[in-house]
């Protein structure tokens, strides 16, 4: 059925297409465009699911087309027509299985802090956020000498207000003394999370997706699940602190970081989060 199916679009579609490429050379100009358009998004696609759980999902379905395709000239009729069953329903699977990831990706490209970056609208906004970068290191820094777990949700470009929600609405001004404050052991806001949203502490207390991979680390506790769970939902860098060794870490698309140093901190938490205008980098290279 398949193979019937590319048989016919070959002949029909395809062709045509090539007739009209040939007859009008102006075709030749837009269909390069169309071709690096595609395969700027299939790269970009592969890239956003190789960061996630979703990679071996995927290798596993190519794996499953690829067997079809041979099922098909080999003339294994009765595999053949199970797994053809099945990609018939293949659009709606994919749908269901690949839900977070869709919807991450399309929140990602709805924002329009993307373009503001092409402008170079964020100067000022970036020397804000590297001021609070600076302060939540000191925090983290502090909180690890002390054994003080902590778990700090830096918002990105995907908004995650459901999870501000959760907690204790603060809207703050971020400073090292305060966060600090937050995660004192047995005072009414340090169990929880604190959610860093627009260059100030939105909320505290808030409550946070685990993550219930298989493969993480048995001996990674709440906090550290929570980090994970929460960065494959969004696009937020977290910093955790264990209260157990006092190593701090980051999570970031899905991924942890362990047992990071200040200065790895700082660099992590400033390539993730300062939006770095093209022309100031420009202007940067060029005074080298």
């Amino acid at each position: 059925m398949i193979g019937q199916n590319f048989e016919n679009f070959f002949e029909t579609q395809f062709l045509e297409y090539i007739n009209n490429i040939t007859n009008q050379p102006i075709n030749v100009v837009t269909t390069i465009i169309d071709l690096l358009i595609v395969i700027f998004l299939i790269y970009k696609a592969f890239k956003m699911l190789k960061e996630t759980r979703a990679w071996q999902l995927l290798k596993g379905i190519l794996i499953l087309i690829v067997i079809t395709v041979v099922s098909g000239f080999l003339k294994l009729n009765i595999l053949n027509y199970i797994l053809t069953s099945l990609m018939s329903y293949g659009v709606i699977m994919l749908i269901i299985v690949f839900q977070p990831e869709l919807r991450r990706g399309l929140e990602q490209l709805g924002t329009t802090n993307r373009f503001s970056r092409m402008l170079g609208m964020d100067e000022d906004l970036n020397v804000k956020k590297k001021e609070n970068i600076y302060k939540i290191a000191i925090a983290a820094v502090e909180l690890a000498k002390q054994k003080k777990g902590a778990l700090i949700v830096i918002e990105r470009d995907i908004k995650i207000q459901d999870i501000i929600s959760t907690g204790i609405i603060m809207n703050s001004e971020i400073s090292p003394q305060l966060l600090v404050n937050i995660f004192e052991p047995n005072t009414p806001l340090h169990d929880g999370a604190v959610i860093i949203s627009d260059n100030k502490i939105a909320a505290a207390s808030c409550m946070l997706p685990l993550a219930d991979d298989k493969d993480i680390a048995r001996e990674l506790g709440t906090r550290h699940r929570a980090a994970i769970g929460i960065s494959k939902e969004s696009d937020a860098v977290i910093v955790v602190v264990s209260e157990e060794t006092g190593k701090m870490s980051i999570a970031k698309d899905g991924t942890l970081i362990a047992d990071v140093r200040e200065d790895v901190l700082k660099k992590i938490l400033i390539k993730n989060l300062i939006n770095e205008p093209i022309h100031t980098a420009k202007l940067k290279k060029n005074k080298k």
